[in-house]
């Protein structure tokens, strides 16, 4: 607690507009920058007349998160190579009060459901995000988005759909996608093919960001043969100041390649059947500069 009651009001949700920002964007320093925009606004509101600060809130949020949206997705015409999400860390953040009311926020949060976010409006988004992430009646979604409730609605059902669709449909054990992860990790460091395509689905997919700052794949890449000669080519390989840690990221382990002190890539898999079905390396120098120290 604060001698400031409006700080503590707003520090009190702080993870929920978080959440929703990140989940709106993808990115970890917009949705910070979101949130003081919130802030801001906050400290500067006649607060006498705001009957619920959460609902106000997070309508603050999300509908600068929107503003955010549109602007960063006329911008991503020009970006190089395949998009993949900023890494979150889960480990510690958005504790839930048990452990399914956890498992569906981490399901939200998980880079296949937000790669497949991207494709959405942002109403859709919005409505997709508050619904599904953090349980907000369509009543209240139609509230702070200024929207009839039939028109929520329908936006919801269309984005449900949109994700279903084009998301992994199972439920892997963690300690499971845990252990294959840093078998997939040994194999490739180790430039063992065989190994590579033992843990492979045939049908893999490879998503690759660079942001055309450093090398990575400029397409998604298909198959289990093109994924193993890949990642047996650029995965690096251990040296003096190499290192490798295991995080929670965005929902799932992740595992995290230093040189020296400085991130150079991340991994994340997703599995099914006990097989990899795509892999995500995060190779963008200014997405993993939040994730030095970890």
């Amino acid at each position: 607690m604060t001698a400031d009651p409006a700080t503590d009001v707003f520090e009190e949700h702080r993870t929920l507009l978080t959440g929703v920002a990140y989940r709106m964007l993808g990115r970890v320093a917009d949705a910070e920058d979101v949130v003081q925009d919130a802030w801001l606004r906050w400290s500067r509101a006649d607060r006498a007349e705001v009957r619920e600060p959460r609902a106000y809130l997070v309508r603050i949020t999300t509908r600068l998160a929107i503003d955010r949206l549109r602007q960063v997705q006329s911008r991503a015409e020009s970006y190089v190579g395949p998009w993949l999400p900023e890494p979150y860390l889960t480990e510690y953040g958005e504790a839930a009060p048990d452990a399914a009311d956890r498992a569906v926020l981490a399901d939200t949060v998980s880079l296949a459901v937000l790669v497949v976010l991207e494709s959405l409006s942002p109403l859709e988004r919005a409505v997709f995000v508050l619904r599904e992430a953090f349980g907000f009646p369509f009543a209240e979604i139609a509230a702070l988005l200024d929207r009839g409730e039939p028109a929520v609605r329908q936006l919801a059902g269309r984005a449900r759909r949109h994700v279903e669709e084009r998301r992994p449909r199972y439920d892997v054990d963690p300690d499971q996608r845990r252990e294959l992860t840093e078998r997939f990790l040994l194999a490739a460091s180790g430039g063992d093919l065989d190994g590579l395509v033992s843990v492979l689905a045939p049908d893999v997919r490879l998503f690759s960001d660079g942001g055309g700052k450093v090398k990575a794949a400029l397409r998604i890449m298909h198959s289990a043969d093109k994924v193993a000669r890949f990642m047996a080519a650029v995965t690096p390989t251990a040296a003096p100041d190499l290192s490798v840690r295991l995080l929670e990221v965005n929902g799932g382990p992740a595992l995290l390649i230093l040189s020296g002190d400085k991130p150079d890539s991340l991994f994340q898999l997703d599995v099914e059947g006990g097989r990899v079905t795509s892999v995500y390396i995060q190779r963008n120098p200014d997405k993993l500069r939040h994730l030095a120290g970890h």
